[in-house]
């Protein structure tokens, strides 16, 4: 059965971009939602298997780019599977 399901990562602002380039690539992973610091959202970034390649190299770029105004980011995962 499918299930979906959310995992949160906190890291700081320079692994932002590669950690989100490193989930895109995931084959399991619905969503993407950037935090900032304070918990608001900056971004959400919805992933589907058809647009992966089109979206991560122009995704990733701005992401790193937003990276640069706090120094805590979390991202929450939703992610379709067996829960772990």
């Amino acid at each position: 059965m499918t299930v979906e399901h959310e995992d949160k990562v906190r890291l700081r602002g320079e692994a932002l971009a590669e950690k989100v380039r490193q989930l895109i690539h995931e084959g399991n992973v619905r969503r993407l939602i950037i935090k900032n610091d304070k918990g608001h959202t900056v971004m959400e970034i919805p992933v589907t298997a058809g647009v992966v390649a089109a979206i991560a190299a122009p995704v990733v770029t701005a992401i790193g780019a937003i990276a640069a105004f706090a120094s805590e980011w979390s991202i929450v995962v939703e992610r379709q599977g067996e829960q772990p």
